[in-house]
């Protein structure tokens, strides 16, 4: 399956300049920036036309991942869909050169810096990217599509309409039973998981406690750090339609 592009604005597109005739736009500048559900959405359209794949190799931090914390809203609606997330180890884009590469040749062929807006800039994108993949000479005088048939589509469908019948919770269980993270118990002896408070003791407060998820019984466990189990606590947050709607976090902004 072919990388596919990042929405106009994101990533390294920052503060672009427009021709001096006309004023410059300034799209998002990263994608933590973007909110989940936008990402979500592009993924969404990525898989409809190119399948979906069996990995995806992302940047650290959100929306992706949450290094050595527990998996995102985001990565726990892939891990439904058998997508796994491979973070790029921080600060090491050579270890994943190849799609360096690609991004900074079709930077400099797309010349942002001559775009006046996201529609502009993703016309030269889209048409550079034909060109990178369709035409220009990759082995010999074959392109690189015609090289690797199977950049067209992974195999595996998807259809947005069909997601909730395909789509399994045991997925996310089998992600989520791969952690135990630390949390430090407040003074009221809760600790917070997903941004929801969760009771464990009072006896325990100010201390550190390891969280992990029951599959079984679909709770949170809370251990010390001798794996005594200290207390569970049901977890409400690990529901399929919560999940699937990105509102496993509980954002107290919205509320």
């Amino acid at each position: 399956m072919p990388t596919a592009k990042r929405p106009v604005g994101y990533g390294s597109l920052t503060n672009v300049v427009g021709r001096s005739s006309r004023p410059p736009f300034s799209p998002l500048g990263a994608w933590n920036s973007v909110p989940a559900g936008e990402t979500q959405a592009f993924l969404r359209r990525a898989f409809a036309q190119w399948g979906m794949p069996r990995q995806l190799r992302v940047d650290n931090g959100t929306p992706w991942g949450s290094r050595g914390d527990l998996p995102t809203d985001l990565e726990l609606w892939l891990a439904g869909l058998s997508v796994e997330v491979q973070a790029n180890p921080p600060r090491r884009p050579q270890d994943n050169g190849v799609v360096e590469r690609s991004q900074g040749t079709g930077k400099r062929w797309a010349e942002p810096h001559r775009a006046t807006s996201p529609e502009e800039l993703q016309v030269s994108i889209d048409a550079m990217d034909r060109i990178q993949r369709e035409r220009y000479p990759y082995k010999g005088s074959e392109s690189r599509l015609a090289v690797h048939t199977g950049l067209q589509h992974s195999g595996r469908s998807y259809d947005e309409a069909q997601e909730e019948t395909f789509w399994s919770l045991e997925g996310v269980h089998d992600l989520l039973v791969r952690f135990a993270v630390p949390r430090q118990v407040d003074r009221s002896g809760t600790v917070s998981v997903y941004n929801r408070n969760h009771y464990v003791s009072k006896s325990y407060a100010n201390t550190i406690v390891f969280v992990r998820f029951d599959p079984q019984q679909r709770w949170w466990l809370f251990h010390d750090e001798n794996n005594h189990l200290l207390n569970h606590r049901e977890a409400c947050e690990i529901d399929a339609g919560r999940i699937r709607g990105l509102t496993v976090t509980n954002r107290r902004d919205r509320d």
